[in-house]
């Protein structure tokens, strides 16, 4: 299992903003936690790359590691094998395209350049920008730039791709292509989290939905159809 939460209590500055989590990710998963602002669902993804510490739980995995022991100087390893997509892309923007995923390589490890160059190649054509290799940041659009975030996510070939609202700041078409290129991602086997407000994605690109609600997280996949989820669905 990717990630295994048991009764975990996530904490943002001294108050609790979920309680109980019973949260799990396998391989190759699509999840989506939905719920309003403030309702704990950003807190909940920085506990899985340690951003936010876990000190109340029965169990806290991610990808083998216990996340209640965990040392800071074994962050850096965990975090190579999963990829981070955030909504304001934080790509660097003194450099281009190319360089700001050589930048990434360089700092987890990779020495030789032309299996760096190769990578990037490789990750480019996958999200439809190798066209755009020796651009700026801000000669893209919004929606090229998350798409160059997510070759940045997917360069080391990682178990897990979090995504915090990835589509939050893009228009509704070019934000069904993120999730669509994000499905196609983890049908090759990594699974994919991510947070969203945008609630017609689940019916077009179905997955498992957790809800954020009053301080619990829980399992809505069989009967979110059911419910009024109008409210989730403004940012």
């Amino acid at each position: 299992m990717i990630i295994d939460y048991k009764n975990v209590d996530i904490y943002q500055q001294e108050v609790c903003v979920l309680k109980g989590v019973d949260f799990h990710v396998d391989e190759g998963e699509f999840i989506y936690i939905i719920g309003k602002v403030g309702s704990g669902k950003s807190s909940l993804l920085k506990t899985t790359y340690c951003e936010i510490d876990i000190d109340s739980a029965d169990k806290a995995e991610v990808l083998g590691r216990n996340l209640q022991t965990i040392r800071r100087r074994e962050i850096p390893a965990l975090r190579k094998e999963m990829g981070i997509i955030f909504q304001d892309f934080q790509l660097l923007h003194d450099r281009t395209v190319l360089k700001n995923l050589r930048f990434v390589l360089k700092a987890t490890g990779w020495k030789e350049k032309k299996k760096c160059d190769e990578r990037i190649d490789e990750v480019l054509d996958m999200v439809g920008m190798a066209d755009k290799k020796e651009k700026m940041p801000h000669e893209l659009s919004g929606g090229e730039q998350q798409r160059i975030a997510i070759a940045r996510a997917i360069l080391n070939h990682p178990k897990v791709i979090i995504a915090d609202e990835p589509t939050g700041n893009l228009d509704p078409e070019t934000a069904s292509n993120i999730v669509n290129l994000l499905k196609q991602i983890s049908q090759t086997g990594t699974a994919v989290v991510m947070s969203t407000h945008n609630i017609p994605m689940l019916d077009k690109y179905p997955g498992i939905v957790y809800r954020c609600k009053d301080g619990i997280i829980r399992d809505i996949t069989d009967d979110y159809n059911k419910l009024d989820l109008s409210e989730e669905d403004d940012e």
